[in-house]
């Protein structure tokens, strides 16, 4: 993995379930150097806490994430935004950031995002993302899906979002949680423009598992 240009990604978590993949996507991003602007709804954090307990809460998320992915992860900066602060940063397009992330995205966070509300930080980071035609990744997260909730997915399109549902691939034989939460990071960084082996590329033959 070689070294990147330092950058500025915004990343946001929401409370739709999937907190693998934010952390997972975060540790990917301060593994390459990158200094990430966080972001967390209140249910971001409630979903921190539900699916990977108290130790990955807001105030201790960096030593949960060098804990689980290694030291590599502080090569990496990162900033941690109140939700109700819309003077931060990342509310303004001067800022110079390349692109977000919303993972997971919630249907509330989604239907803002496409009616362009920008009530809060989450919202109006993702609204600048678009009006300065810059990368904005949104990965949704639940099923079945309703008709509004498809077509708000269709609106953000239009607006020049890249929507990235949370459906791991299987073909790379994925034998734990974790190698799923690497497919899906992995996804994400591609569509910011970062280069990653968090996956195995395709190669047109499904790799052979040794049996047990």
């Amino acid at each position: 993995m070689g070294a990147e240009r330092a950058s500025t990604i915004a990343i946001a978590i929401t409370g739709a379930s999937g907190a693998l993949y934010a952390t997972r996507t975060l540790a990917a991003l301060l593994e390459r150097g990158q200094h990430v602007e966080l972001v967390i709804s209140d249910y971001g954090r409630r979903l921190l806490h539900d699916e990977l307990g108290e130790k990955a809460s807001l105030d201790r998320l960096m030593p949960f994430l060098v804990g689980k992915y290694g030291p590599q992860v502080e090569a990496g900066t990162m900033k941690i935004h109140s939700n109700k602060d819309l003077g931060a940063t990342i509310a303004s397009g001067s800022h110079g950031c390349r692109g977000m992330a919303i993972v997971p995205c919630s249907m509330k966070t989604l239907a803002a995002v496409a009616h362009g509300l920008s009530r809060n930080l989450v919202e109006r980071a993702a609204d600048v993302m678009l009006k300065e035609r810059r990368p904005l990744v949104i990965v949704p997260r639940e099923t079945p899906m309703s008709l509004m909730q498809l077509r708000n997915m269709v609106l953000c399109a239009e607006a020049g979002a890249i929507m990235l549902p949370a459906m791991p691939a299987f073909y790379q034989m994925p034998q734990t949680l974790d190698h799923l939460a690497d497919f899906m990071a992995g996804k994400i960084l591609s569509a910011l423009g970062f280069e990653h082996d968090l996956y195995p590329m395709w190669t047109g033959q499904v790799p052979q598992v040794p049996t047990p």
